[in-house]
């Protein structure tokens, strides 16, 4: 790219240099008061101008209070408190805001194509050049439209800017309804897990896999589960090319491994750890309030803050892994760790722990289940990291 005003990637048909202007070439600022019987609007880093009474907030407002609001249009722009951190944000929406904000509109409509600079107002690289003339403002105070005028963007015809901002718009529709669907199918999980465990006071479940009907049976943990003391020495060359697993790799609820995972050599790990197959389970015993459990998809090594467990005498590894998720076992583990200045279940605690579990053959088909579920949920998370991703490399090579 050089120094040439051009995008790395860009729509076929377009070429030339963008033109580089001044703000104030390109916006003015709007005030527009007197319009109390319009709702009224808070500003939002995630979507922009929402209204207030969505984001929880019910404060009773008279004409009086509101007089000096300004009004907002759709397709206009706000400097709002948090911009210096999420940029400017964008309304869909008629309705009145603080007059400590500032309003923008576009000169000429016709030359610019609002979601365009939708995307503009509110990426990285504006927002970092934002510190450029904010310098000394503290949080809580706004950014005035003089501080904003000064700054220069490069811009593309009308045409390629509704190209590139419907092509960001629709890539936004698509990470929304896989997030909507990711979101309804981490739902049904915890339905399924509350009706298929029995609930407290009970010995039978409330739904189950048909051919099943016997109650039941109370286990205590110390009896079925192996908790591992196999601890050894990271700092010796075999473990080096294996990785190791501590809570912070372990995403809340979910049991996914993150992507911050690192082999053993390069996180110079001095203490001793917990080594574990491909298979074992491990769950972070610091602060249990975050729900952190993966089942080992490599072998490793664990962080002393973990358990690497096992389960033995009647009980299947699936099922076990299946009811460290149950409300049950939450609200246990939670309950007990309270009683030491830093939140933490110890081996003790777990040993104590009762649970209820049906015979083996059922157990595997709940496993499975949960597993099929945990699967199609993996695979909606990574459709919409890589739509993500996707988007982030557009932003990054789309824009001058």
């Amino acid at each position: 790219m050089g120094n040439k005003l051009v995008p790395e990637v860009r729509f076929a048909g377009f070429s030339g240099e963008w033109e580089e202007l001044n703000a104030d070439k390109i916006f003015y600022s709007v005030s527009d008061k007197n319009h109390s019987n319009l709702p009224v609007l808070s500003a939002s880093q995630e979507k922009g101008m929402v209204y207030r009474d969505e984001i929880g907030i019910d404060i009773k407002y008279d004409e009086k209070s509101t007089k000096n609001y300004k009004r907002v249009l759709p397709g206009q722009f706000v400097i709002h408190l948090r911009s210096f951190q999420g940029g400017f944000a964008f309304s869909n929406i008629e309705g009145i805001t603080s007059p400590a904000y500032t309003v923008l509109d576009f000169k000429n409509k016709e030359k610019y194509y609002s979601l365009f600079w939708r995307y503009v107002l509110a990426s990285y690289t504006f927002i970092k050049r934002l510190e450029t003339v904010t310098y000394g403002i503290r949080d809580g105070r706004s950014i005035s439209f003089s501080d904003f005028s000064t700054l220069k963007f490069r811009v593309p015809s009308y045409d390629e800017q509704a190209q590139i901002g419907n092509l960001f718009k629709k890539l936004d529709d698509m990470i929304a309804f896989h997030q909507q669907e990711l979101t309804t199918l981490k739902q049904t999980k915890q339905g399924f897990l509350q009706k298929m465990f029995p609930k407290e006071g009970k010995s039978i479940p409330e739904v189950r896999f048909s051919g099943y009907s016997e109650e039941w049976e109370e286990h205590s943990w110390i009896n079925v589960v192996e908790m591992s003391t196999n601890m050894v020495d990271p700092k010796t060359r075999e473990y080096d090319e294996i990785y190791h697993v501590g809570p912070g790799n372990i995403e809340s609820f979910s049991g996914r491994i993150l992507d911050n995972v690192q082999k053993v050599k390069d996180d110079n790990l001095i203490s001793g750890k917990f080594y574990f197959d491909k298979g074992d389970i491990i769950y972070g015993k610091i602060n249990p309030q975050l729900a952190k459990y993966a089942v080992a998809p490599f072998e490793g090594l664990a962080s002393a803050d973990t358990y690497v467990l096992n389960s033995k005498n009647g009980i299947e590894q699936g099922f076990l892994y299946t009811s460290l998720q149950t409300r049950d076992f939450y609200k246990y583990s939670v309950s007990v760790s309270r009683r030491t200045g830093m939140p933490k279940i110890n081996r003790d605690e777990l040993n104590k722990y009762k649970f209820l579990a049906p015979r083996e053959e059922e157990q595997i088909k709940i496993g499975n289940f949960f597993k099929q579920l945990d699967d199609l949920i993996n695979l909606h998370q990574r459709e919409l990291d890589a739509l993500k991703e996707t988007k982030k490399a557009f932003l990054q090579k789309m824009f001058v």
